[in-house]
Parts: structure tokens; C-alpha cells; sequence
């Protein structure tokens, strides 16, 4: 399997920095509507952060390695001269940007509000403990709870799309900022 593996001779320096740079951006935006927002503190909002667009860069990057390859070769000449160069030759191609970013964001959305309400059920304290015996009053809880943890499922929702879009709008101006 490993036989032919050989290092890059070009490796895209300028992309991984600005990967790693897009990421620390998100993180900070986003462990701060975290901590706002859904009034964790700070030391678990930034765990959540870090998680989260850990977690969504690494299946993100796997999906652009899986899809790369059935590109036809315009379309895979003008990302290489994106990737290095940082300029699109093609016209058509800006509107094909603009289409692959709406779904980038959306994707990114999906996937990062599933992972932290996955993480969220995970790290919850109560999740191992059982309920001894139901009395008429640990009813009404248990649907105050249910009416809770949906009321805290659409904040949870509401919370990442914004966290997800000021994220994205830093990323954009920063990405603005380079083309000039």
C-alpha cells in the first residue's frame, strides 16, 4: 500500500498557514458565542471550539481528497492555480467559487452543530445516572426537562449558525485583505 509513497516536491506552505490561521480564527469567535451565547464557561468553551473546528477541518479536507480526483482537469488546473498562485484564470469558475463556498458553509454548519450536540450528550454528568422512582412530580420534571433540552437544542442550533457565520465573515475579510 505504502510502496510508492514519496513526499510532495511542492508542498502549498501559503494554504497550511492560512488553514491554521482560518482555524485559530474560528475558534476564538466561536468559543467566545459559546461562552455569550450558551453561557458555558470559558475554559468548556474552548474546549468546544477547539473540538468542534478540529474535528470539521480534518472530515472537510478528507471529503475535498475524496472529491478531488473525479474533477475534470479545467476544473483541477484552475484549483492548482488557486492553491499556488492564488488567482483564477476563468471566469466561470468565480460563479462554480461562489456556488462550492454556499455549500461549504452549510456542510461546515451541518456537521459542526452535529458534533457539538455530540459532545454536548457526551460530556453531560447526568447521562449515567438512573432515576430511582417516578412520582406524578418527577413527571412534571422529566417534561419540563424535555421542554428544556429542546428550548436548549434550538439555542444550541441558533447559537452555531451565528458562531458559524462570524467565523466565516472573519475568514472572508481576511481572505479579501489577501487578494489586494
Amino acid at each position: 500500500m505504502f510502496e510508492n509513497w514519496d513526499f510532495p516536491r511542492v508542498l502549498p506552505v501559503g494554504a497550511i498557514l492560512f488553514d491554521l490561521l482560518f482555524i485559530l480564527m474560528a475558534i476564538s469567535i466561536e468559543a467566545y458565542c459559546f461562552n455569550s451565547r450558551l453561557n458555558f464557561d470559558k475554559k468548556t468553551s474552548i474546549f468546544y471550539a477547539i473540538s468542534i473546528n478540529l474535528f470539521s477541518s480534518v472530515i472537510g479536507w478528507v471529503v475535498f481528497f475524496l472529491i478531488q480526483p473525479v474533477l475534470p482537469i479545467q476544473l483541477k488546473s484552475e484549483l492548482i492555480n488557486f492553491v499556488f498562485f492564488n488567482s483564477l484564470k476563468s471566469s466561470n469558475t468565480q460563479s462554480l467559487v461562489i456556488l462550492a463556498a454556499f455549500i461549504i458553509f452549510f456542510g461546515t454548519f451541518i456537521v459542526k452543530v452535529l458534533l457539538l450536540r455530540g459532545f454536548t450528550f457526551l460530556l453531560n454528568e447526568n447521562l449515567g445516572k438512573k432515576s430511582e422512582d417516578n412520582t406524578p412530580n418527577q413527571e412534571r420534571q422529566k417534561w419540563r426537562y424535555l421542554s428544556r433540552n429542546k428550548f436548549i437544542s434550538n439555542r444550541l442550533v441558533s447559537t452555531m449558525l451565528i458562531a458559524n457565520s462570524l467565523s466565516y465573515s472573519a475568514i472572508t475579510l481576511v481572505l479579501l485583505f489577501r487578494m489586494k
